[in-house]
């Protein structure tokens, strides 16, 4: 049996965290929440809610139904500009 969804949603969201380069900080403010609320609902003391996926859809800029699918889906809708560049911060970095 596969992962429940309020678990696929979680790990949904730490991916998108880390392809963003977001912290819970900058997700609970995009969001009108507080790091404490995110917090709670990454570790699944709190349910994220259909608000907070129809927020996090407008966010991200994908759909609810792209966030709902896995962190595979989720992370392929992402656009390009909202994508964490590593490589591109070293490279800067060198300049």
């Amino acid at each position: 049996m596969g992962l429940g969804l309020e678990e696929s949603l979680r790990l949904t969201m730490a991916a998108l965290m880390q392809a963003t380069g977001e912290s819970q900080r900058s997700v609970a403010s995009a969001l009108g929440l507080t790091q404490t609320q995110v917090s709670r609902r990454q570790s699944g003391s709190t349910s994220w809610t259909l608000r907070d996926v129809d927020a996090l859809a407008g966010h991200y800029g994908v759909a609810a139904l792209d966030l709902l699918s896995g962190p595979t889906r989720a992370c392929e809708a992402l656009s390009a500009d909202r994508r964490h560049s590593v490589r591109g911060e070293v490279e800067e970095a060198d300049r």
